[in-house]
Parts: C-alpha cells; structure tokens; sequence
C-alpha cells in the first residue's frame, strides 16, 4: 500500500502548490475531473502516461476512506 507521501505533493515551486502526483505535474484533481466527465481510469493513465496506476488507485483509494471516516458518526 502506498504512504501518502508517495501518492500526492503539494509544493509551491510546482503549479503554485497544487496537490499533483508524486513525480509529475499532473494535479491530483485532473483524475478526478477525468472520472466525473465518465471517462475511464485507462484513459486518464493514457493521457498522463507519467502516473502510475498504483498511483491513480491509492489516491481513490485515499479518497474513499477518507469520505467514509467523516461520514460515520462518533
């Protein structure tokens, strides 16, 4: 399973700090613009060839845990 520091960077000299994939300059949030226009994870990863897959399935992965923490009750 891949750490946060792995998946996603937010560093100011890098698109003026937007959160992108470790590695590239490709923001996290074009993933999930990607999926939301019903485009598929395959062509999301064809047209950034510079995330991985593994990537792109933890930052979902991160994303649904993270929904499903706030979302149950104390």
């Amino acid at each position: 399973m891949l750490r946060l520091r792995d998946i996603v960077n937010s560093d100011p000299d890098i698109l003026g700090g937007t959160p992108v994939f470790v590695g590239t300059r490709v923001p996290i949030q074009s993933l999930f613009d990607y999926l939301e226009g019903g485009d598929p994870l395959d062509e999301f990863l064809r047209q950034f060839p510079s995330v991985r897959r593994d990537q792109a399935i933890a930052a979902l992965d991160l994303a649904r845990a993270t929904l499903l923490a706030g979302a149950r009750p104390s």
